[in-house]
């Protein structure tokens, strides 16, 4: 029987190439950094083309092909994907200039206008301009001050900027046209009514649970179910444009500094929910689809960050197991990593740890997109510490060259219940040392 749940013995699967959660540069190997240095030192030297080659090769993620870059002698041409966008640039002796394409605006438009004038101050590297009809951001530098700094935060600036830009002004103004988005990769039609039935499910599921507790008393168990709950949207189902913006503003209601009392907050937030399970098909699939990405819109934090947030889930959770409340103990504690990933740009075996963190607790939903997950089997309680140490290890040892000392205790993972599990899982990440020397 246990062969049978777990299919032992047979080899491992392919799973399909589908990514979650928020894309992280933070994902760079021994070799990506030390292209930096050299990018760096060649500026230095005076080497400028040199130092871009090397630069362009620092933020290229060679598995995604995020980075175009065509170069001759002294001169060339860039493309850089985020997202629906994408930055296309050139360089010769005298400059390097980068822009993106917003939108169309085929009738000027005074609203338009006045709205990027406003947004043009909070700009530091790039600007608005309009080209004719073309509505767009431009960055440039003299060649002679296009050090890998000023490149890095200047074009990082305008891609993050228009990629999340174009979509809320095309809906906004009714004056722009959608344009430039042909690289973006459609998803299968099976793949979108997956994440379309389960993201309904998991609202649908998560308030008719809060319906049945003590608002008052329950706040705080209710706010971390709600904030779980869009975590794990944002990270399993991946939604993108006014989908992500509507999510977002979710997340936005508890976190928003007013003087609103956590059951008000949690009443936002269950409204807001409301709204996104009334949403047909057709109003979700156009935003979802795949899309390559080459800077993250969040930043690196410490590790300890991480350690501090699980550790504060771990206190917050106790009540709620010892009371016999598992389903809250175990957002609880999947709040702790998932806001850590929708917040912090990760290192990457940290993420592929999250990502086995959900494989073990979501396996329904990993399964109906094509993945083999033999980690936990909820109906019968039963886990495979087999594979779930085997895929710790994989991971640890994948990334041992750049973290020498990251090393991930298996003693200490607890199989008993998912709630132990979860706990001991989460605390041990906690442990975890991601110095590079």
């Amino acid at each position: 029987m246990f062969d049978k749940l777990f299919g032992r013995g047979k080899k491992k699967p392919d799973n399909p190439d589908i990514s979650f959660g928020r894309y992280s540069d933070n994902n760079k190997t021994v070799e990506k950094v030390r292209r930096w240095t050299d990018a760096d030192n060649l500026f230095k030297q005076q080497s400028y083309y040199e130092s871009i080659d090397a630069f362009f090769d620092y933020l290229a993620d060679d598995k995604l092909g995020n980075v175009v870059l065509k170069r001759d002698n002294d001169s060339g041409t860039f493309q850089i994907f985020q997202g629906s966008k994408i930055v296309r640039g050139e360089f010769d002796k005298e400059s390097l200039k980068a822009e993106i394409t917003l939108a169309k605006m085929p009738q000027a438009s005074v609203p338009v206008m006045r709205r990027l004038l406003e947004m043009n101050f909070s700009l530091y590297y790039s600007r608005y301009a309009l080209d004719n009809d073309r509505l767009c951001m431009r960055f440039d530098s003299d060649i002679r001050a296009a050090n890998p700094n000023k490149l890095y935060y200047g074009l990082k600036e305008l891609a993050i900027k228009a990629d999340k830009l174009d979509d809320l002004l095309v809906q906004e103004f009714a004056a722009l046209q959608t344009v430039d988005t042909e690289h973006i990769t459609e998803i299968p039609t099976t793949e979108k009514e997956v994440k379309y039935n389960f993201m309904m499910t998991w609202i649908r599921e998560t308030l008719d649970y809060i319906a049945t507790l003590d608002a008052d008393k329950f706040s705080g168990g209710i706010a971390y179910l709600l904030l779980s709950l869009a975590f794990r949207i944002d990270y399993l189902i991946c939604p993108d444009g006014k989908l992500l913006n509507e999510l977002e503003k979710v997340v936005e209601i508890y976190y928003r500094k007013d003087e609103k009392q956590t059951m008000e907050r949690n009443q936002g937030m269950m409204e807001g929910f409301k709204k996104l399970l009334a949403k047909s098909k057709e109003e979700v699939f156009p935003f979802l689809f795949r899309s390559k990405h080459t800077f993250a819109i969040v930043v690196p934090q410490h590790h300890q960050t991480v350690a501090d947030a699980i550790n504060a889930a771990a206190q917050n959770m106790a009540w709620y197991r010892d009371n016999s409340y598992p389903n809250i103990a175990n957002n609880v504690m999947e709040y702790s990593l998932s806001f850590s990933q929708y917040s912090y740009s990760l290192p990457k075996p940290l993420s592929d740890l999250i990502l086995l963190y959900f494989q073990i607790n979501y396996r329904s939903y990993f399964e109906a997109l094509g993945f083999t997950v033999p980690y936990y089997d909820q109906q019968g309680n039963q886990f495979n510490p087999e594979t779930i140490r085997e895929r710790i290890e994989e991971i640890s040892e994948t990334w041992k060259a750049k973290y020498p000392k990251l090393q991930f205790r298996m003693d200490t993972l607890k199989f008993n219940n998912l709630v132990t599990f979860n706990s001991s899982f989460s605390t041990e990440i906690t442990f975890l040392n991601f110095d590079s020397n």
